[in-house]
């Protein structure tokens, strides 16, 4: 904000004149007395000075009334990112999406029961995100992020998540059937109670899973995975995964 302080009143044109050495200066001296005459009388003038204080008066209110509804523009920009989300609901492609959930979560807000079966996200980044009870069939979320995600009770049927970073993600509950898992990072994922029939685990990380309490695991691929917890692989191919050699022959390991 700018102080208003009155200024000192010039000096007399004679005074002034009589200083002057160079006749050809006086008309840019005699120019520069009045612009000091008119600046004199408007520092004097207090209207202006109460317009300095009004004019920043109004820049904290503007200020004030930002932050005021700063709540109402966040809801309004969630709710835009809800109807992208819903309005492309079923349809293949991106749609929109993967900015509209990405902002969502960057936002914490759950996505609970989001359905966006048959979507292109490739490459979404959704860490963190709380995804109970959504529905991500048949969704191609390859070299995806949900790294530290919720997906409990989750409807991922043959949705592809090869490469994707699915580290400490919890799939309690989650319907993984016909997935594709190929490459995925699964370190210390937590797999109580999945459904991994027909999963296609080959080359995946599976270092620190949480595996003793997987659901099923018919026909899952599971031979060249990386890192598997000891007695992971056994207890799989006894419970119906297809080991290497069920895989090039078509025949089942004996059981002991």
């Amino acid at each position: 904000m700018r102080i208003f302080s009155p200024r000192g009143r010039p000096e007399p044109w004679a005074s002034i004149r009589a200083g002057i050495r160079r006749s050809w200066t006086i008309p840019f001296v005699a120019v520069e007395w009045g612009w000091d005459w008119l600046a004199y009388w408007l520092s004097n003038w207090k209207f202006l000075e109460v317009l300095e204080y009004m004019s920043s008066l109004s820049v904290l209110v503007a200020v004030l009334f930002y932050f005021s509804e700063s709540g109402d523009r966040l809801k309004q920009k969630h709710y835009q990112a809800w109807q992208v989300v819903n309005t492309a609901q079923g349809k293949g492609g991106s749609g929109g999406r993967i900015e509209a959930l990405e902002e969502l979560n960057r936002d914490r807000v759950p996505l609970v029961g989001v359905d966006v079966s048959g979507a292109f996200l490739q490459d979404i980044n959704l860490a963190g995100a709380r995804l109970l009870r959504a529905n991500f069939s048949s969704a191609d979320l390859r070299d995806s992020n949900f790294r530290l995600a919720d997906f409990s009770d989750a409807d991922l049927r043959s949705a592809n998540f090869r490469g994707a970073n699915l580290t400490k993600v919890y799939f309690h509950g989650t319907d993984l059937s016909g997935g594709d898992l190929h490459g995925a990072d699964l370190t210390e994922a937590n797999l109580v109670g999945a459904n991994l029939n027909d999963v296609d685990l080959s080359a995946a990380n599976l270092e620190g899973v949480q595996w003793r309490e997987i659901a099923s695991i018919k026909n899952a691929t599971v031979q060249d995975a990386k890192n598997t917890p000891a007695g992971f692989v056994e207890w799989a191919i006894e419970n119906g995964a297809k080991s290497a050699a069920s895989k090039s022959t078509g025949l089942q390991p004996e059981k002991k």
